[in-house]
């Protein structure tokens, strides 16, 4: 919503029919979306997302993402399939976005990717999702590099505990094992965060993770 505020034209990829609903609230708020039902693990439905973008806009300025899961169990007892979904999704996304999208993005283009304050400090039985958000981060600042001829620019952004379902249906919060402490942001604070790290106001900023957590991490 905050990049379709700011004048983006924005193409919401999602497994989810969630994403049909993000598109409505955008055209309803004067701006403009499209959507395009997408497991963002697969390949060819990523390249059909990214072709979708191009084919009504002629290019993408901005990639952003954010698609995420979650395991709860610890990890002797972790089967091995939902290790593997959630590197695909957390991480194996971000390949394939940046490797589709980037053809299509100008000099002066950025890239933003959803991290974690769990890449930095963790907990016991989420050790996938902490691990995957470590692996973007080490993404980020290679492929940094690599786009620097590009004149394309690739950084993080790190929530800590933010107001969505994700946090609140987390069976480790709802049982106490993990105790909710310090501020709790809103989904507006994170949108505000990528939205600069996305623009050209943040054009010196590249191959690093802006933390936004409300100062959670201090006390992890």
């Amino acid at each position: 919503m905050q990049m379709a505020r700011e004048g983006g034209k924005v193409a919401v990829a999602d497994i989810s029919d969630d994403g049909a609903q993000t598109v409505l609230d955008i055209e309803k708020d004067g701006g403009e979306a499209i959507f395009i039902k997408t497991d963002v693990s697969h390949s060819g439905q990523v390249q059909a997302a990214v072709q979708a973008a191009v084919d009504n806009w002629g290019k993408i300025d901005v990639v952003v993402n954010d698609a995420a899961m979650m395991t709860f169990t610890p990890i002797v007892d972790l089967p091995d399939e939902d290790f593997d979904r959630v590197l695909a999704v957390n991480v194996r996304s971000v390949f394939l976005f940046c490797k589709y999208a980037v053809p299509h993005m100008r000099p002066g283009s950025a890239i933003v990717n959803i991290s974690s304050v769990h890449a930095h400090e963790t907990t016991k039985n989420v050790v996938p999702y902490a691990a995957s958000k470590g692996a973007m981060e080490a993404f980020t600042r290679g492929f940094s590099e690599e786009l620097v001829s590009r004149k394309i620019r690739i950084n993080c952004v790190a929530p800590g505990s933010v107001d969505t379902p994700m946090l609140w249906n987390n069976p480790n919060i709802k049982s106490g094992a993990e105790k909710i402490t310090g501020a709790v942001g809103k989904p507006e604070d994170i949108a505000s965060a990528v939205c600069f790290m996305a623009s050209s106001e943040a054009k010196f900023v590249n191959g690093t993770t802006l933390i936004v957590d409300g100062g959670r991490l201090d006390i992890l």
